[in-house]
């Protein structure tokens, strides 16, 4: 079973600046190993680039080997860890570290609105009941630093005591904790 988490170097972030990286290690992690061949299929490029990125996030640990699977012609890939965490623990503190977690985060980003907006078109797919619970939601509230750190650390405590349920559909939870730059602090 894949480690729970990655606190990542500035170096090791710098490889998930790449979105086609982001979006594979996404798949590694919900769907389970795979091969380069499954992969490039699934995003929708060629073989030979998608051997390159499995690369590049194989040398910054965020994947590995599956060596349970494979007959020596075909290589499976699977996710070392359950997720990456960025943020106040790991937050760089030098220019080249800020500007690679910024970049980072809006490769991010850009993926959970393309993710949204597919969930929003295949909607009227889904049984009535997988319909009912797509939500959009935000909420403004004016708090200090230390209380939104203390809501995003009980938001993440909420969906950490998540466990998997016989028979369950994978469900994404998203969440944000965005100061409002039109609004700069007092």
């Amino acid at each position: 079973m894949a480690a729970r988490e990655i606190l990542p170097s500035v170096d090791q972030l710098k490889a998930l600046t790449h979105p086609v990286r982001v979006r594979m290690l996404g798949i590694l992690r919900l769907d389970g190993p795979a091969t380069a061949t499954t992969l490039a299929t699934r995003l929708g490029i060629n073989s030979g680039a998608t051997s390159y990125h499995l690369r590049q996030l194989a040398h910054h640990g965020f994947i590995e080997d599956d060596a349970s699977r494979g007959n020596g012609r075909e290589r499976w890939w699977k996710a070392a860890h359950q997720m990456t965490v960025t943020g106040q623990d790991g937050a760089p503190d030098t220019a080249e570290g800020r500007e690679t977690l910024d970049a980072y985060m809006q490769t991010v980003a850009s993926i959970y609105t393309q993710r949204i907006q597919e969930a929003i078109a295949e909607r009227a797919l889904l049984p009535p009941e997988w319909q009912e619970t797509l939500s959009l939601n935000d909420r403004v509230a004016r708090l200090t630093p230390a209380r939104a750190a203390q809501v995003k650390a009980q938001i993440n405590d909420l969906l950490d005591d998540l466990d998997d349920e016989p028979g369950g559909e994978p469900v994404m939870f998203q969440f944000h904790v965005v100061p409002l730059a039109e609004h700069p602090p007092r």
